[in-house]
């Protein structure tokens, strides 16, 4: 994949992005450091999960208790039988978020059966089961993410998912920050929006795949949804809609953006680190 390579290390030479990527890595060592996860790593990435999935459902618009989607993801309570919508977009973030721990060696090696496997927790019962875990195909479209424009007709889907094949299967030994790597693969499938439903969650749980699978947060403990979330969803949107243009200006503008998101997102692990190490979780 020597182009995929080219290309992606030529993004982070972008001015500006270079710093903004040795920023967020410094952000993910110090968190690898902390006190807590000498011992407690596994208490640690699980609460990461639970604060990830709930602020992957409010960049949707389905805010829900934390402390519902913290019981609900270790099993001591469980959604209606009859949810309302809130409540179902709000289940396949959590589903979604849980799966990213389970296809986090698939990432660079099956991409595609990454990404059939996100979607099929992200959007189990908004969609007819026959459209789980499959692309668009004739006469299929989605309404999500609007501001982004109108989503690739199917028949122009199969090009860019081989890009994003490309991507994802780019060697870490080919000197490509993993950053990188995360934010083009997670602004491709928002801007593809490859699936009828579930588009966004499915695009936030497979970078939190790759930041983990990249060494980036090996631990699995920054929150990389709530660093999206902590800036507004208009901002996220509106990086999103920069990266859509093509343009160098807005491919740096997402790139700055999911850098400061990553920053965040560490800080956000820190704060989970303090509450494990304090014993202060809910």
């Amino acid at each position: 994949m020597p182009d995929a390579a080219d290309a992606l290390r030529a993004l982070a030479d972008l001015p500006g992005v270079g710093d903004r990527i040795a920023a967020a890595r410094t952000a993910c060592e110090q968190l690898r450091w902390h006190e807590a996860l000498r011992r407690r790593i596994p208490e640690a990435a699980a609460e990461s999960r639970v604060r990830g999935a709930q602020a992957s459902a409010a960049l949707e618009g389905a805010t829900v208790p934390l402390d519902l989607v913290r019981d609900v993801m270790r099993g001591a309570a469980r959604w209606p039988l009859d949810p309302d919508p809130v409540e179902q977009v709000a289940r396949g973030a959590v589903q979604a978020t849980a799966e990213s721990e389970h296809v986090r060696p698939l990432v660079a090696t099956a991409p595609l059966q990454a990404l059939a496997r996100l979607h099929v927790a992200a959007a189990a019962g908004l969609v007819d089961d026959a459209q789980l875990g499959r692309p668009r195909t004739a006469g299929e479209t989605s309404s999500e993410l609007a501001d982004l424009g109108p989503a690739p007709e199917p028949e122009q889907l199969r090009a860019r998912l081989d890009g994003l094949v490309q991507v994802l299967t780019v060697a870490a030994a080919d000197g490509v920050p993993a950053l990188v790597v995360a934010a083009v693969a997670h602004a491709e499938v928002a801007v593809l929006r490859p699936f009828v439903r579930g588009n966004g969650v499915v695009a936030r749980a497979l970078e939190r795949s790759i930041v983990q699978a990249r060494g980036l947060d090996p631990t699995g403990v920054a929150v990389t949804e709530a660093g999206h979330a902590a800036q507004g969803g208009p901002a996220y949107l509106g990086a999103l809609a920069a990266y859509g243009t093509g343009s160098r200006e807005g491919v740096t503008l997402w790139l700055e953006h999911c850098a400061a998101a990553l920053v965040a997102a560490a800080g956000q692990g820190v704060e989970v680190c303090d509450a494990v190490r304090a014993g202060r979780l809910g």
